[in-house]
């Protein structure tokens, strides 16, 4: 048995942007999983098709429950080959990725599919399909639920990652991130409890100022 996801997502940038930055997603605020990348082959076909396949290595964090069912000396970094094809005339983009070790215990391919919106021909379409598969006998179907939502939020990463590269080549401030909004959130509580301290005391010093020159007034 094997679980399946289908998604589309549209990055609201053109085409050619979106190819020029997903050369350049690594590194950003959203891929720290994302250790290494290395380009392994690359070649220019007679229709002037690219050709590439990178290596990437990510972590690859276990559930709780999965590390036991493993020794303590097991590599927690999974191995990504990623296969593409890029057609600049037809102005499509498509890839293939699948993990080369840890098979036994989970093997998760996906094909992406970029091409141009076909609602707006400045932005840029993303249909993405996966496929988390598992042959570990007793508990495969956990594995795969477990590689699934894995996929998914690695999913929302990846997008939020893309969006912050665009932005960067575009010249424009890239959002913040939330670990950032958050640390700012969490500075600015700080200064205004400061100030509504500083203000407290100031207001209790001239609370008790005047209860002074009213008892020395009566006294």
């Amino acid at each position: 048995m094997v679980k399946y996801f289908l998604g589309q997502s549209v990055l609201r940038s053109s085409w050619d942007q979106v190819f020029a930055a997903f050369w350049q997603r690594y590194p950003n605020p959203y891929s720290k999983h994302v250790l290494t990348e290395d380009i392994v082959h690359r070649e220019v076909t007679p229709d002037q098709k690219l050709l590439s396949r990178r290596l990437l290595t990510k972590t690859n964090r276990m559930p709780r429950w999965a590390e036991r069912l493993f020794p303590a000396n097991v590599a927690h970094s999974v191995y990504i080959l990623e296969d593409s094809i890029v057609d600049p005339q037809n102005q499509t983009m498509t890839t293939f990725t699948w993990n080369i070790n840890h098979a036994r215990m989970m093997v998760v391919e996906e094909r992406c599919v970029y091409c141009v919106n076909s609602d707006n021909s400045g932005w840029t379409e993303i249909r993405r399909e996966a496929w988390v598969s598992s042959s570990l006998f007793g508990v495969s179907r956990a594995v795969q639920e477990f590689g699934l939502a894995r996929f998914k939020s690695n999913v929302t990463k990846t997008m939020k990652g893309f969006e912050y590269i665009l932005a960067k080549l575009q010249g424009e401030a890239p959002s913040k991130t939330l670990v950032e909004t958050a640390k700012e959130a969490k500075e600015k509580a700080k200064e205004t409890a400061l100030a509504a301290t500083e203000k407290a005391k100031d207001l209790a010093s001239k609370a008790a100022t005047k209860q002074q020159q009213q008892q020395q007034h009566f006294v």
